[in-house]
């Protein structure tokens, strides 16, 4: 229990810096480019995928023996793609209901990113991480 508590904190710490960047992108893109804030959305959301994967697979997953790197990131693209899916559906009902204003984004994509984190929790869990 200690080790998934552990865990549960890096992921956290994990997740917060690559919401920054998730974030200090989109509105870079929806609010100073004046870009549709879907589709900025989808963009800040895969440039803090990498940074994601990167730290997640070092500091908070243990890489497992059977399976390689290169399944380990096509694995962990495939989750991700299903939760920038779960993103842009959250982005796209939100902004459309509550408007492009910057606190509208702002609200909207703190709830798509508290849906998300789960998802992305539980999903590595279950298909990435060796465990113990």
């Amino acid at each position: 229990m200690q080790r998934l508590f552990e865990q549960i904190m890096k992921f956290g710490v994990v997740g917060f810096l690559a919401f920054g960047i998730d974030y200090g992108v989109l509105m870079l893109l929806s609010q100073v480019l004046h870009m549709d804030p879907v589709l900025s959305a989808g963009i800040s959301f895969c440039i803090s995928l990498v940074f994601n994967y990167l730290a997640s697979m070092r500091f908070v997953f243990k890489h497992r023996d059977d399976m390689s790197r290169s399944r380990e990131f096509i694995t962990f693209l495939i989750l991700s793609a299903i939760g920038l899916g779960i993103n842009e559906l959250i982005m796209w009902v939100g902004t459309a209901w509550l408007g492009g204003s910057a606190i509208a984004v702002t609200g909207v994509k703190v709830f798509a990113t508290a849906v998300v984190m789960v998802w992305n929790f539980v999903s590595r869990k279950k298909w990435l991480d060796a465990g113990e």
